[in-house]
């Protein structure tokens, strides 16, 4: 296979910039959107590996003034957001580099939104017209650099920030927080351990799955969506198996931007679920959409039958009914050593009334297939707690 094909440059759902070594254009990128002086912003993991170290070196000798910001936890929180302000504010910058992985881009994003606010960040929450609240004159460009293949933020436009004070997770939106630049180097993602690999991948797939079986009239969304989750059934298992393999790692990294750009069109019941189990137990987002996948996709079976019967055909399962496609799910876990219940990574039952509640007031649980009210969602968190199917 030559790798050279997937070199590319793509214009939607902005300017994306895919190929190994396409990492080198950092510089080139941020002078394009008129920076001289970014703020790298990353995670406390990346910040010292040679990666970050590279891209720093690689834009001051091309004249930029870079700075690094890495004070941001695996579900970043409206604090690490306005430490980020300041330090931007501090050293005078002029635009964000959002490097990493989901945490680190979500942030990016935020901090590119707030150093030009006067209100605080939760007054623009994805609720009702709330982004009409936002100053674009004081936002600053972002050009994003994924490291993972999972969270496909680099081509979001809101940022999924924990108000720690009420312990829930928010969605921060408006139309302009879309990345200016996406550089897509599958480079990058070689050294993520395999556990982080097939997580992340998962919520790559849960994205798309999602988007696939949202009720949203997006035609374009569907099909891309459609292709993700055949990239990812594809490429999948050969990136956990093997980090190296370059071409399973620029696949992925593509299925991961497909499945964010597609979800425009609606989530669902695993990310209403997964977004407060994540806010009150701190736990990794995409390994809790990869468990509550298949109690989701059962809760929904009356209303996706037939699509997933159409995508089972498209991505060619052998058993082509709502039963065949769950057992591939659960087959694709197994493989990638993903738990099968939440009890295994110690969410217990305690909370599933109140997980139940909060899941059905979550932004993403209106693209849900069938509207499912508290008690509803409750029942699945019980039941993906003790692995009842």
């Amino acid at each position: 296979m030559d790798l050279n094909h997937f070199t590319a440059n793509w214009h939607y759902p902005t300017a994306i910039r895919a190929g190994i070594g396409r990492i080198q254009g950092l510089p080139d990128a941020c002078k394009e959107l008129g920076m001289t002086s970014p703020l790298l912003i990353t995670d406390p993991g990346l910040a010292e590996l040679p990666m970050v170290q590279d891209a720093l070196v690689n834009c001051q000798q091309a004249g930029l003034k870079l700075a690094i910001f890495s004070q941001i936890k695996g579900n970043p929180t409206g604090d690490n957001v306005s430490d980020g302000v300041r330090v931007f504010k501090r050293g005078e910058h002029d635009g964000v580099i959002a490097f990493g992985g989901g945490s680190a881009l979500d942030a990016g994003k935020a901090v590119a939104l707030m150093v030009g606010q006067d209100r605080p960040i939760w007054d623009f929450e994805d609720v009702g017209d709330n982004w009409l609240n936002v100053n674009t004159a004081g936002m600053v460009p972002v050009v994003a650099v994924p490291t993972t293949s999972g969270t496909g933020s680099e081509v979001g436009r809101a940022s999924v920030i924990t108000d720690n004070e009420n312990h829930i997770k928010r969605i921060i939106f408006h139309p302009n927080m879309l990345p200016d630049i996406v550089i897509l180097d599958p480079q990058l993602s070689v050294g993520l351990p395999s556990q982080l690999t097939a997580a992340t991948g998962m919520d790559a797939l849960s994205h798309a799955l999602e988007a696939y079986c949202a009720n949203g009239y997006h035609p374009m969304a569907e099909g891309i969506a459609l292709e993700a989750i055949r990239l990812i059934k594809e490429y999948l298992p050969r990136a956990v198996e093997d980090g190296f393999d370059l071409e399973a790692r620029t696949q992925m990294m593509t299925a991961s931007t497909m499945g964010s750009t597609a979800f425009q069109r609606g989530l669902g019941g695993m990310h209403a679920l997964a977004h407060p189990i994540g806010a009150l137990y701190d736990s990794h987002h995409g390994l809790l959409n990869a468990i509550l996948m298949p109690y989701v996709l059962k809760a929904n079976r009356d209303a996706i039958e037939d699509k997933l019967s159409r995508l089972s055909r498209y991505i060619e399962l052998e058993d082509t009914d709502f039963d065949g496609f769950l057992d591939w799910v659960l087959t694709l876990r197994k493989q990638l050593d993903i738990p099968h219940s939440l009890g295994e990574i110690g969410i217990d039952a305690d909370r599933v009334v109140e997980l139940g509640a909060m899941a059905s007031q979550d932004p993403s649980a209106g693209g849900n297939p069938i509207i499912l009210d508290a008690q509803a969602y409750a029942d699945i968190c019980l039941s993906a707690v003790h692995g009842d199917l």
